[in-house]
């Protein structure tokens, strides 16, 4: 076995143990420490990832001395290692985006304690990424909602308690029905291992036995992992959840944690039942209907709101609702579309919420709709980096949102049942998402009176007043560029990791 290929072994355990030394360490040594993990698990992924590429096939790595099914396993392919190099990227990127904001809202004895939850955070998503076992999935899930509660309370004020209250229940309900499903599984099986429950469902299947508890299974844990990842009408939580935490935690929460639970429900779907079984239980079509509700009352939720990242939260609703959509379609071009979607969505809602923190800084620090005019003339990169979000999120040429919409729309095409509905949906939330936030961007590029901003106390932001910050808005921006001008590339890498998925 080469080397590289102990890395994400390596990379699971380095980020869980960063998480009880950071308590250890002072705040400053701790945000250190919490960079240099995310890079260096980054730079192990890049790895991984050129040796799936170069290998052409997955690989299989045992934890331990016992062999499956007694001992654990990780299963890593292509489409494991880029999107652990993606996750790596956005939550850099996101914890440089809101240094500044971290410092004032958290109290300097509670920064360690911050990145302990972060650290924590990027050990579970890696986990779900990596693990072949489904048990061991299940209790990454659980760390990752704690984490991510943690996440929104740090502040510690009414509003952040409420929303991580919420954020519990609602999570652990979903964990819950996972953990049923998984149990039926077990029961049914045998197994904990991903591919040998695989093997015995395609058995069950053959011989006919078991089918309703197997269509009761993955309709739990499917409904499981949908009310985690916030599809709608289980969206509650969402809006109070990424509106009133803290920068980097709602960049973090809207672009990864909700597309970790997304990913195991993709490998669920491919590795554990088989996606062909999946696609004649006719789960996908309760996806699909509830995928195209959230695209479109996500939007119209966006469109009611005056508070710039309460929108913005609502958009998520829209957006998640794409990627179920796509699953929906019960085709593989379907699922690429969706996985795509995961990637360019991650990207740009993490741009918008950095974006809109550097608007709402130079107009007051409000976050009210009406607070904003000129506001991407007080802070130019910030208005710049918002409409390039804000362009995407409608599906604009050259950005990354554009190349989701036209996956959906060629995959739509495959399946001739859903072609028409999926078609008017794609059109009815492109021009439901052009109302929210073209208007919001005209908004900022309307100018205001110098009497009126002097009053309200808004302020000029350059750049240099907070370099971290606009390093963390221009590689967001060349990020989005990046995904829609060289997508061609990025689809076929999707496109083989799933055959290797298989």
């Amino acid at each position: 076995m080469a080397f590289v290929q102990n890395f994400p072994f390596f990379s699971i355990i380095l980020s869980l143990f960063s998480g009880p030394l950071s308590s250890i360490l002072g705040g400053k040594a701790a945000k250190r420490l919490n960079i240099a993990v995310i890079s260096m698990i980054g730079i192990m992924s890049c790895a991984v990832l050129s040796f799936t590429i170069s290998s052409g096939e997955s690989y299989v790595y045992m934890m331990g001395h016992f062999p499956a099914p007694w001992g654990n396993e990780i299963r890593v392919g292509v489409l494991e290692a880029s999107m652990a190099v993606f996750f790596c990227v956005i939550m850099l990127l996101c914890m440089l985006g809101g240094e500044r904001e971290r410092l004032a809202e958290i109290e300097p004895e509670k920064q360690n304690l911050y990145y302990i939850m972060v650290n924590l955070l990027l050990s579970s998503l890696l986990a779900l990424i990596y693990t072949n076992d489904l048990f061991t999935a299940y209790v990454f899930v659980e760390i990752n909602t704690i984490s991510a509660c943690g996440l929104i309370m740090i502040k510690q004020n009414g509003r952040n308690i409420e929303a991580a209250t919420r954020y519990m229940i609602m999570s652990l309900l979903g964990s819950g029905l996972l953990l049923l499903g998984i149990c039926f599984l077990y029961d049914l099986t045998g197994h904990l291992l991903m591919s040998n429950i695989k093997e015995q469902v395609q058995l069950l299947n053959e011989s006919g036995d078991y089918h309703i508890p197997l269509l009761v299974s993955l309709s739990l844990m499917s409904v499981g992992l949908a009310i985690k990842s916030a599809l709608y009408p289980f969206h509650a939580w969402l809006p109070d959840a990424y509106g009133y935490s803290t920068l980097s935690s709602a960049a973090i929460l809207s672009s990864l944690v909700s597309k970790g639970y997304i990913f195991l429900l993709v490998k669920i779907f491919y590795r554990v039942v088989g996606f062909d079984i999946v696609r004649d239980s006719k789960v996908i079509n309760v996806l699909f209907v509830f995928g195209v509700a959230g695209m479109i009352m996500g939007s119209v939720s966006a469109i009611k709101e005056n508070n710039i990242r309460r929108m913005i939260a609502y958009s998520s609703v829209a957006q998640i609702g794409y990627i179920y959509m796509g699953f929906g379609l019960g085709t593989t071009a379907g699922v690429i579309a969706s996985i795509y979607h995961i990637v360019s969505h991650a990207a740009t809602k993490s741009l918008l919420f950095v974006a809109a923190s550097g608007i709402t800084e130079a107009s007051g620090d409000s976050t009210d709709f009406f607070d904003l005019t000129g506001a991407g003339y007080r802070n130019k990169l910030a208005g710049v980096a918002f409409t390039v979000g804000s362009l995407s999120m409608v599906g604009f040429p050259m950005f990354a949102g554009f190349i989701s919409k036209i996956l959906f729309a060629q995959a739509a095409v495959e399946s001739l049942h859903k072609v028409l509905p999926t078609l008017i949906a794609l059109a009815l939330s492109t021009i439901l998402n052009a109302v929210y936030f073209m208007k919001t961007v005209i908004r900022i590029y309307t100018p205001e009176k110098k009497s009126v901003a002097a009053q309200k106390g808004h302020t000029m932001i350059r750049i240099m007043d907070n370099p971290v910050k606009s390093a963390a808005l221009v590689c967001f921006i060349l990020l989005n560029l990046i995904l829609g001008l060289c997508s061609e590339p990025i689809v076929r890498l999707f496109q083989n990791g799933l055959n290797m998925f298989t």
